[in-house]
């Protein structure tokens, strides 16, 4: 029985819903109040148990890589001068056994996780999307590696979302349930469709940023002709793979979180903001405030 021991995250997008701040750095690198948006999704991963983690980055993508390399000149500044609490934080994000690549031009979320095929070799691993951050009591990926433990098949992350999320996301359509040890609502799936117009749309049921893969996706994706918006698309893979070695789908316990995008980006800030030590009092009256104004 294989175990899951690496992830695999693709960060190499031009962020183009976020410009002109993501011209010269990784939307990935936006923070939310004082930590970047990829230090949650690699958080999430050492959480669930994930040794190795390969990021795949782009041509703008360096601050990344920096972020999670030491800076000695920096710890030794807050170690001399006694910040302790800073320096810890600091020290967190060197912690992980991070691995980096880069895709030479973005060509959809399948061609960006071909580049992790050396890295992945033989072994099943994990996909986390950068823009969705999951919050929950258990995390979302280790969810997902629980149930491949229990049945050795690739599998998706799925919530429900509405018209206008679903015209944006790779959907999926569920067959017959399947009975489980992790506890979960768990289906086959039917097909899925990416980014289906509002007339063809046969579900509410979305793919949720997380998956568990076997290496075979790679051979896969390699055959594949390019799809939709002129790219490489992993749904196309995936309903190839469901063909002859199941793909599940997941109804996970949590909260999904969509930083792609400015006003999902806005709304998790004041969350975040509303549950950080440090600005959550001063945050709440602010809203309290500015809400009396508001008609």
């Amino acid at each position: 029985m294989k175990k899951i021991r690496k992830a695999v995250i693709p960060a190499a997008g031009y962020g183009t819903g976020f410009l002109p701040a993501t011209k010269a750095f990784a939307k990935e690198m936006l923070p939310i109040v004082d930590k970047p948006i990829v230090q949650f999704i690699v958080e999430e991963a050492i959480a669930s148990g994930i040794e190795e983690i390969l990021i795949i980055t782009g041509k703008t993508k360096r601050p990344i890589e920096d972020h999670f390399d030491s800076n000695i000149e920096l710890e030794d500044n807050l170690r001399s001068k006694g910040k302790a609490d800073l320096l810890k934080l600091v020290e967190g994000t060197t912690q992980a056994n991070l691995f980096f690549v880069r895709q030479s031009y973005p060509k959809g979320l399948g061609d960006a996780i071909l580049a992790a095929k050396a890295f992945v070799a033989d072994e099943p691993f994990v996909v986390m999307l950068g823009d969705n951050i999951m919050t929950g009591q258990q995390p979302v990926t280790r969810q997902l590696m629980d149930l491949y433990q229990e049945t050795q098949t690739a599998n998706v992350a799925i919530m429900e979302v509405s018209d206008e999320e679903a015209e944006q996301m790779g959907i999926v359509e569920l067959g017959k349930v399947v009975d489980n040890q992790v506890g979960l609502p768990v289906h086959h799936i039917n097909n899925m469709v990416e980014k289906p117009k509002a007339s063809e749309l046969k579900s509410h049921m979305a793919i949720a940023g997380r998956y568990v893969l076997p290496p075979e996706i790679f051979e896969l994706l390699e055959d594949l002709p390019v799809g939709k918006e002129d790219e490489v698309q992993l749904t196309d893979a995936l309903n190839k793979l469901n063909q002859t070695q199941r793909v599940l789908a997941v109804q996970c316990q949590g909260n999904r979180h969509d930083v792609g995008n400015k006003m999902g980006y806005m709304r998790y800030m004041v969350e975040y903001g509303l549950s950080h030590p440090e600005t959550a009092a001063g945050l709440k009256g602010y809203i309290k405030n500015i809400a009396t104004t508001l008609r």
